[in-house]
């Protein structure tokens, strides 16, 4: 199956500028990134994609064993740039997408350049002195409220995960999002987002990181901000003055400026 129509793939932007890969989190899709699109696109070549069982991905595509893994969706990122022949990559991963994006470029740095990786959490789940941001009981119950009824869900959490209650427009864009998202796929992705620990995996990263916080934020606590960028070595991190998980949404010009100062720095 072609990656282009699997993934949805779109290429926007200036043809010789740096190559930023954008890869969304759970729930959502790559149309999200579009107010950071309008900030890169004129000094930027923008990779646009839908993972599997995400937008308008192949639904042909989904294969629930695989993608029971962040490791299946990492093998994808690595395919779609060996088969766009990309190079220098800067990958840019929202949420779930940021440990994506590590394991790819764990297994195969060759190809990418930078890792930028926004409101990123290796690890939801409270253990010992980590702090998640969720016991184990809350995951528990998120992930059986989702699996009971994912509308509901989609409808209770998405003003949770935007964080903008002064702003309910974004919240009900965000909701609309994952309703459009098949709740099975949906399912095998939240076990697969919620219940992962790549904690051990952040030591592995070598690509020079960015890590993009928020100053408030439900899902990722900014403590889970300060233990990424202290387990990266030589990884740098900001903080937002945005409210909530999806700046990329809520505040994209500093979201963008963020990705575009590190993208062009030496």
């Amino acid at each position: 199956m072609d990656v282009h129509t699997r993934h949805n793939i779109n290429i926007v932007g200036a043809e010789n500028g740096p190559t930023i890969l954008l890869v969304h989190g759970f729930g959502c899709d790559q149309n999200l990134w579009r107010h950071v699109v309008d900030e890169l696109r004129a000094e930027f070549r923008l990779i646009l994609i839908d993972l599997v069982g995400s937008g308008l991905s192949d639904p042909g595509a989904w294969d629930a064993t695989k993608y029971s893994s962040l490791a299946g969706y990492a093998a994808d990122i690595r395919e779609i740039v060996d088969e766009l022949d990309l190079r220098d990559v800067v990958f840019v991963g929202h949420s779930v997408s940021a440990m994506i994006g590590a394991l790819a470029t764990i297994e195969d740095p060759s190809r990418f350049a930078k890792l930028v990786l926004l409101t990123p959490s290796p690890c939801y789940i409270d253990d010992d002195e980590y702090r998640g941001g969720f016991s184990e009981a809350d995951i528990d119950e998120l992930l059986e409220s989702l699996e009971q009824n994912y509308l509901g869900w989609s409808q209770a959490m998405a003003p949770v995960i935007m964080g903008t209650p002064d702003r309910p427009e974004l919240q009900d864009e965000l909701a609309a999002t994952f309703c459009r998202t098949d709740p099975e796929c949906a399912r095998v992705f939240a076990r697969t987002t919620f219940l992962s620990d790549n904690r051990a995996d952040l030591s592995r990263v070598s690509l020079p990181t960015l890590v993009i916080e928020c100053a408030q934020d439900a899902i990722a606590p900014r403590e889970v901000g300060a233990y990424v960028h202290a387990r990266i070595s030589g990884s740098h991190k900001v903080t937002l003055e945005a409210t909530g998980h999806c700046p990329h949404v809520s505040a994209p010009a500093a979201t963008a400026a963020a990705i575009a100062a590190f993208a062009l720095s030496t």
